[in-house]
């Protein structure tokens, strides 16, 4: 018997017995398919925050009063209660830390509202009070006019640099860059737009304006509004040592006691991932254990049913034999039979599972990634369910006396 023919008699069997054959392909399509969904989801879900995340440059990492994830009941009031992040401790911070190539400050208001004349936008700007070198350290790139200096640091200017949206909804028909524009009733002068920087999960990342640091505390308050500090390191070699002098001065000069926990977070997007990666993976361990499940119970399904089917076809077996079919042959077609009932219900799970996984993620405005690493994985669990529970059905099968399959009514 050739190849073609052994899967040919494998799908007219399963064909035969359409109730019992989806019985069984059902737990092997919930296995395959909390597998294939969740690996999906996940790597939409990662990739889309690397990318998203990735506004920091390279070799750049930031120091901030809270952390990005916060769990357990009464975490945030514990962070809550951390002493803010000052200016002066920024200065301090970049006096000190010259193993960096730039440390930068921001401080942000949620909420702002920008008028030009008439136009207006949605009290929903993000206001980011800075210093120069916060904008290299968020790949902020000036598409037209120029960036904040030191100078408008220093004498607390009021100029603002416009993210992309802020600028294409106000200034329809007009050059920003020269224009007053009000931002919460103050007036500033607009001396650049930022190129544009993209979306994370259907939200604008071009929704900002940013005023140097000083000015933003003149309007919005110095007190009780903690900043964030960035630093990027002179190259990726210098990027761990210069993680490690950022702890050691920020301890110093927040007197964090020795043995104490840091009272400041640090956090880039490595670490952003991580924390992702380590919620991730129990969900992962979640799906694989319910997959586990399913197969194995799709497993004994598939056993039971090759077991019946080689009693039904006892007859049919000893006539294979008697015309020369030899045992190898009968072992190789029940095997073959198992496995193609595996193989179907794995398909339809994989094409399920990527189907919710993409269209989870469509729902959140994510990137489309399909993960092949997963669906070969999942093709591989079938193949081997399938030879695992088959293989004692076909194995006896094969070892029917022939004299007395045929007498078999």
């Amino acid at each position: 018997m050739n190849i073609i023919e052994i899967f040919k008699i494998a799908f007219s069997s399963i064909k035969a017995n359409k109730l019992r054959s989806i019985l069984t392909l059902v737990g092997v399509i919930v296995g395959i398919f909390s597998i294939i969904s969740t690996s999906t989801l996940i790597s939409i879900l990662e990739s889309s925050i690397e990318s998203g995340f990735s506004q920091l440059g390279k070799n750049t990492f930031q120091i901030q009063k809270f952390p990005n994830i916060q769990t357990g009941p009464g975490s945030r009031d514990k962070f809550r209660n951390r002493a803010d992040i000052t200016y002066d401790e920024y200065v301090r911070l970049k006096d000190l830390l010259t193993v960096a190539e730039y440390v930068g400050a921001e401080m942000w208001n949620f909420g702002g509202l920008v008028q030009f004349k008439n136009e207006k936008t949605n009290p929903n700007v993000q206001v980011a009070g800075i210093s120069p070198e916060a904008q290299p350290n968020n790949q902020w790139n000036i598409e037209k006019g120029r960036a904040i200096n030191n100078n408008d640091v220093k004498y607390s200017n009021k100029v603002a640099v416009l993210g992309k949206d802020v600028a294409k909804m106000l200034f329809k028909y007009t050059d920003p860059v020269g224009q007053n524009v009000r931002i919460d009733g103050q007036l500033f002068n607009v001396i650049g737009v930022y190129e544009k920087q993209g979306e994370l999960f259907g939200s604008s990342r071009d929704n900002f304006v940013t005023v140097p640091i000083t000015t933003h505390q003149n309007i919005y308050g110095k007190y009780r509004r903690s900043l964030n500090i960035t630093v990027t390191a002179k190259s990726k070699e210098l990027y761990n040592e210069t993680i490690e002098s950022t702890i050691g001065y920020m301890r110093t000069i927040r007197k964090v006691k020795p043995g104490e926990e840091n009272d400041f977070e640090i956090w880039s997007n490595e670490s952003m991932l991580s924390q992702i990666g380590n919620y991730t993976q129990y969900v992962s361990m979640g799906a694989f254990f319910v997959a586990a499940i399913a197969l194995l119970a799709a497993g004994v399904g598939i056993m039971n049913i090759m077991l019946v089917s080689v009693t039904e076809r006892t007859r049919e077996i000893g006539i294979r034999k008697a015309i020369g079919a030899k045992k190898k042959n009968i072992l190789m077609q029940f095997l073959t039979e198992a496995v193609v009932l595996c193989l179907t219900g794995g398909i339809i799970g994989i094409i399920l599972g990527v189907f919710v996984g993409i269209l989870i993620g469509s729902m959140i405005y994510a990137k489309i990634i399909i993960p092949f690493f997963s669906v070969f994985l999942g093709i591989t669990l079938c193949v081997l369910t399938g030879v695992i529970f088959g293989t004692y059905p076909a194995y006896k099968a094969a070892n029917l006396d022939p004299i007395e399959a045929l007498r078999y009514e």
